[in-house]
């Protein structure tokens, strides 16, 4: 004969029931653990794989920066050596162009002193006849001037830098120039074979100017020689002296 329970009552589990779901959550316990342990080698395993990767990047990064630093220095290196460049051409030109105007002023410094340099009417010659020789042969009774011993067609030159006042015939000194210098004195060429200049014309430190001769009053051909303060006849003064003191060896 079966028994029905009141509907609405509890009864009380039974041991068996008890024990059962006891021995469950051992078991859950125990298996969780398990797990638990054997996962965490597991995710401890992964890790160094974790770490290499990141030193690999880490390592990649310093190798980035180190080939920026080098790329940086590189370039620093690069613009101070063409600065280097650029300074050293700047010194260059600057001392190219010193030498230019130091050779700019050399050369007009030696034309300044061509200029006014002076020389012998004849090259390689002599005085034969003195100023101020007495002798019936001179007008004045003495030689207004010198003599150069030279053989017609010598070439005659301008002693310094002046301006031909005139050429041609001049009476006893047969064909003549006469040449106004740059001091203000003049000179004076006289017994000419040939004239090579005319008046006006400018002329300069051993400059052919003529040939000489014997025209005019003479007794053999030679070049006379006059320095003078004026043009005129009877302004001579004494032509060695002059060019002594412009710095010709007479």
């Amino acid at each position: 004969m079966a028994f029905t329970c009141a509907t609405g009552k509890h009864r009380r589990p039974s041991r068996v029931k008890r024990t059962t779901t006891n021995a469950v959550g051992v078991a859950a316990l125990t298996t969780t653990g398990v797990i638990g342990a054997l996962a965490a080698p597991a995710f401890a395993a992964g890790t160094p794989v974790e770490q290499t990767g990141l030193i690999r990047a880490v390592s990649m990064g310093d190798e980035v920066a180190a080939k920026i630093d080098a790329q940086a220095a590189a370039q620093k290196q690069a613009a101070e050596l063409k600065k280097a460049e650029e300074a050293a051409r700047k010194r260059a030109a600057e001392k190219a162009a010193q030498e230019r105007a130091a050779k700019v002023r050399a050369a007009r410094e030696a034309e300044r002193r061509r200029l006014n340099a002076f020389v012998a009417p004849i090259f390689h010659s002599y005085v034969s006849t003195g100023y101020k020789t007495g002798g019936s042969l001179w007008s004045s009774g003495s030689h207004t001037g010198i003599d150069f011993h030279a053989a017609s067609g010598t070439p005659v030159h301008a002693v310094g830098s002046g301006t031909v006042v005139e050429t041609g015939w001049g009476g006893a000194y047969g064909n003549q120039i006469v040449i106004r210098m740059n001091d203000g004195t003049y000179t004076q060429y006289g017994h000419l074979s040939s004239i090579g200049v005319s008046a006006g014309q400018r002329v300069t430190p051993g400059q052919p100017i003529a040939l000489s001769g014997a025209t005019g009053n003479v007794t053999g051909p030679h070049l006379h020689f006059e320095a003078r303060t004026s043009p005129e006849y009877g302004s001579d003064m004494d032509p060695v002296a002059y060019l002594r003191a412009h710095g010709v060896n007479v």
